[in-house]
């Protein structure tokens, strides 16, 4: 039987309440909720909303403001721009696609640390930074190398669904609507593409 999450519960007056330890808690809580992998969810004192969402939102704000950004504003502009774009679920999928697995080549490098200096917790945070700092070149090196390989797979994609979309579309009489790739042997002109007789007018036709 799965376990049910943990409820926090917001109250009108914006104070949360952890019905597991019956006291009120901060937003810093529930980051630490976050940092300890722990399952719980945010919802509403009286309609029971789920608001676990925007919580994280804030925590993510407060995180933004407090002088170490992740998010640069040309990125926050660029996910801006997808929202109510077609491809807004994709864009979704493929970030979320890209954060796990950048955090699970950040477990084989941590694992890869504990390797070179023993498990000892204290020492493994201080030598897991150590090792990022020296590693740090080879690793942005290897995001780079990665990043452009999914961005030009993301490109790819886009590209396929563009041509599958011409072709969908290509047979159906839309004004300026080109159509899925030239015309197959055997295939019959369409009134776009009518035949031509040597450049030869009606008139010149019907004279013997």
């Amino acid at each position: 039987m799965a376990q049910q999450p943990r409820i926090i519960k917001k109250y009108p007056n914006r104070r949360l309440y952890d019905t597991e330890t019956s006291s009120y808690i901060t937003l810093s809580d529930v980051k630490k909720l976050v940092l300890e992998q722990a399952d719980f969810r945010v919802e509403d004192a009286k309609t029971h909303e789920d608001l676990t969402r925007s919580i994280l939102l804030q925590i993510i704000l407060e995180e933004e403001s407090a002088g170490a950004p992740m998010f640069s504003s040309d990125m926050l502009s660029q996910i801006i721009r997808f929202y109510g774009n077609a491809m807004q679920g994709m864009m979704g999928n493929y970030l979320e696609k890209n954060i796990k697995t950048f955090i699970d080549m950040q477990k084989r490098l941590q694992d890869q640390s504990r390797q070179m200096y023993g498990g000892n917790p204290m020492l493994g945070a201080e030598a897991w930074n150590e090792f990022v700092k020296m590693q740090g070149p080879a690793i942005q090196g290897l995001m780079g190398s990665y990043l452009e390989q999914s961005a030009n797979a993301f490109m790819e994609m886009q590209q396929q669904l563009q041509q599958q979309t011409r072709s969908l579309f290509g047979n159906f009489p839309f004004p300026g609507f080109t159509g899925g790739g030239p015309r197959q042997a055997g295939e019959p002109r369409t009134p776009q593409s009518p035949a031509h007789d040597s450049g030869k007018s009606e008139d010149d036709k019907s004279k013997p």
